[in-house]
């Protein structure tokens, strides 16, 4: 089952910017994105919170599904999970 919904601006394209997520029930606005990149098919962003925790968000443009993986320490913490947009 589904656990992530991300909100996220979208101007000329979807998921141009995450503005918060909901991940395990727990409602994570994003305060900065630290970092923003495109792979084909993809878009990435590695995301800060207002409560200092740190994420890496990933927008599957073929599947429309996104996935996360909390960042622990500058190491992943494989509790990574996916959603539909």
């Amino acid at each position: 089952m589904n656990n992530l919904k991300v909100n996220c601006y979208s101007g000329h394209t979807y998921a141009e910017e995450p503005r918060s997520f909901l991940w395990e029930g727990i409602e994570y606005e994003v305060a900065k994105i630290e970092r923003a990149w495109q792979e084909p098919g993809e878009r990435h962003f590695q995301v800060r919170t207002r409560d200092n925790k740190l994420f890496h968000l990933c927008y599957n443009e073929i599947e429309k599904r996104w996935s996360l993986i909390e960042l622990i320490r500058g190491n992943l913490k494989e509790r990574g999970t996916q959603g539909v947009r």
